[in-house]
């Protein structure tokens, strides 16, 4: 057993290890003084400067929050849709289509997704003139899409879960459909909806590919400006946003953590 236990240490300890040295490392050198990123020339924190004058990396930046904020919403929206449909109406015609067709965006490759949505809106272009060439408008429509898709899973298993003698009871205490929604049901669902919107969200300031293939002039994410950047080489300005973004997920990670636990404090006096 005590043999075991040290394998288990050890095998802990480097896998530890081979996930967070990188980050460690690039976190360090983000305060280099060298422009080389893999020659130590002293400690510095220019870098950061000279990246909150960068208004190529700012205004992708901004962009890249726009489109998540509104996609974020819009993947909610029609995510609660899908899954009420697909848990409350149990049997219909075409309920196989519309759950094969919310799984798919979960396993489709990016670059599929991508080219099929491209000629998807060259060819509504070409029929009723809409969207006018590609820009934030296609992007947000492309992570909405496959956003809904994440958001429709998390919620639908919340929906499942849930007791629905609490909604009976409202109704028959004469509640409309509308507020038992609101009232009882929204409040039951609401931290799926948190947790779907916080998915939808990452996963469109992280998505390069679909972005890449539907997107115009103007329209850079952060992520093809950084993509592009790197294919050059990478610089100390990278480093330094890269370990502003660790920080801001880091402080949210820790957040989170702080709030679950001190629910469950509460929950226990």
């Amino acid at each position: 057993m005590k043999k075991r236990s040290l394998f288990i240490i050890i095998a802990g300890i480097l896998g530890f290890i081979f996930l967070y040295a990188p980050i460690v490392s690039l976190v360090i050198f983000s305060f280099n003084e060298s422009k080389l990123v893999t020659v130590w020339g002293g400690f510095s924190t220019k870098w950061y400067g000279e990246l909150l004058q960068d208004p190529q990396i700012l205004g992708a930046a901004w962009i890249s929050l726009k489109i998540a904020f509104v996609s974020a919403t819009l993947a909610i929206v029609i995510g609660t849709i899908a899954a009420f449909v697909l848990v409350r109406f149990k049997r219909f015609r075409t309920r196989t289509l519309l759950s094969g067709m919310i799984t798919a965006p979960l396993v489709m490759p990016e670059v599929i997704t991508g080219l099929s949505l491209l000629l998807l809106f060259v060819a509504m272009q070409g029929l009723i003139g809409w969207p006018a060439g590609r820009g934030m408008t296609t992007i947000i429509i492309s992570h909405a899409t496959f956003g809904a898709a994440y958001a429709a899973v998390v919620i639908q298993s919340r929906l499942v879960d849930m007791d629905l003698s609490i909604e009976e009871s409202a109704a028959d205490l004469g509640a409309k459909p509308v507020r038992v929604f609101f009232d009882i049901t929204l409040p039951v669902i609401a931290p799926a909806l948190v947790s779907g919107w916080l998915l939808a969200f990452t996963l469109s300031l992280d998505d390069l590919v679909i972005a890449s293939f539907v997107s115009g002039p103007g329209s850079s994410t952060l992520p093809m400006v950084i993509f592009s950047k790197v294919r050059l080489g990478v610089t100390p300005e990278i480093n330094a946003l890269a370990t502003i973004i660790i920080l801001i997920v880091s402080v949210g990670v820790i957040a989170a953590a702080l709030s679950m636990q001190k629910g469950k404090n509460n929950n226990v006096s």
